[in-house]
């Protein structure tokens, strides 16, 4: 068996070639050597099927590296030369290229590798909640747009207790996959939005205690509303704006089975439109009073 030097049938000096040369190469020899041009010329028509052949082999990355190991060993050498390579009788492919490359059906079309299944991308969009929605979990109907511009709706359910910036899969609802794979997902990031009434730090949620002078003076029970339930503390006499009351255990969820805190902001409010009494009072307690805060 002789080996064939098909960078040579294609009018190439080497193998250090690119495919964008390789397939200019053959179409040039091709136009040159084709029957229609040639016609009844059997050494033109033996040519012509030799630059088919060539480029058959050349023109496929993984037959090419394995020719071309082949080429490395026997290019230069006296009996390396193309025409001494026979081919079967009316067959497309020399006794050489069956050798290495296995028989072929010419008459089967040549099929392209097959390339593997990929999963496509995932999608991110992004909901708010308030904290007592989170805190206590609920059903949201969502909406998404598609690749296409349409507005796709899923119902999602956010768990009690979720944490802000925490992520919600929703499996096989992104992009398409490609060449058979996989849909994307589809992943909802929860924004938890303070309100009102509470703030939300960490685990810890804070809120404010109002009080009026006199409970601020007095020590004395109040009960507040807190996310969850109603909770009753004892006011310490004497307590001022801005000092905080801290309850265990009566935050928000901390994902373990447990809770934060609650933390209490003191705001001491006197009355806008004092009545009478109200005021009469007021005076009397500020004659009868030393207290000054602007020199204690």
């Amino acid at each position: 068996m002789i080996f064939k030097d098909y960078y040579k049938i294609l009018g190439l000096q080497n193998n250090k070639v690119t495919m964008a040369e390789i397939k200019t190469a053959y179409r040039e020899q091709a136009k040159k050597y084709h029957p229609d041009v040639n016609i009844a010329n059997k050494k033109y028509e033996e040519r012509f099927k030799d630059i088919n052949e060539a480029y058959r082999v050349l023109s496929d990355s993984i037959s090419k590296r394995k020719y071309d190991r082949m080429w490395n060993r026997n290019v230069g050498r006296k009996n390396a030369s193309y025409e001494e390579s026979k081919r079967s009788k009316d067959s497309l492919f020399s006794d050489f290229f069956t050798m290495f490359f296995g028989s072929v059906d010419e008459n089967k079309p040549k099929v392209k590798n097959k390339k593997a299944p990929s999963k496509g991308e995932n999608i991110e969009t992004e909901i708010n909640i308030s904290i007592e929605d989170a805190f206590r979990g609920k059903e949201q109907t969502i909406g998404v747009r598609t690749v296409e511009g349409k507005l796709k709706k899923f119902k999602v359910f956010v768990p009690a207790g979720i944490q802000n910036n925490e992520k919600i899969r929703i499996v096989g609802q992104g992009k398409a996959g490609v060449h058979g794979g996989k849909n994307g997902d589809l992943f909802v990031r929860v924004k938890i939005k303070n309100d009102e009434r509470f703030v939300l730090d960490g685990y810890d949620l804070k809120t404010n205690l109002y009080l009026t002078p006199w409970e601020a003076a007095l020590s004395t029970k109040v009960t507040i509303n807190g996310i969850n339930e109603d909770v009753s503390i004892y006011v310490p006499a004497g307590i001022q704006s801005g000092e905080k009351i801290e309850i265990e255990e009566r935050g928000y969820k901390d994902g373990k089975g447990g809770r934060g805190k609650l933390i209490l902001d003191t705001k001491i409010m006197i009355p806008k439109h004092p009545n009478e009494q109200e005021l009469e009072l007021f005076k009397k307690f500020n004659e009868m009073s030393k207290f000054n805060p602007r020199n204690s």
